[in-house]
């Protein structure tokens, strides 16, 4: 997996990585499935568009966010183990990422 992009404000980050399923290093497979303490993985997946985001827990104060955790459960279920799946265009949770960040300044 790679990092596509990061942002930094204040204390706070995003990681977001792209899903390659062709990664046979076990210890980068691993490292890059470790979710941090205070943050929870998602991936936004909508056709063959997948991305996974890791993100901190404020998100789930962010109203836009529930409502794609929302949208979630209705077509999910609560039953996901792992990361969180958002039925969402990875730009669309992208845009979401990156207003927060506009509106911290």
């Amino acid at each position: 997996m790679e990092i596509s992009k990061a942002y930094t404000t204040r204390a706070d980050y995003v990681r977001i990585r792209d899903i390659d399923d062709d990664d046979d290093d076990d210890k980068e497979s691993e490292a890059a499935t470790t979710v941090p303490e205070g943050y929870f993985a998602v991936i936004a997946m909508q056709g063959e568009e997948t991305k996974r985001f890791v993100l901190e827990l404020d998100y789930l104060r962010n109203p836009h966010f529930m409502k794609l955790l929302e949208q979630a459960k209705d077509e999910y279920g609560y039953q996901q183990k792992g990361a969180i799946a958002l039925p969402c265009k990875p730009q669309e949770l992208q845009k979401i990422i990156e207003n927060r960040h506009s509106d911290a300044f």
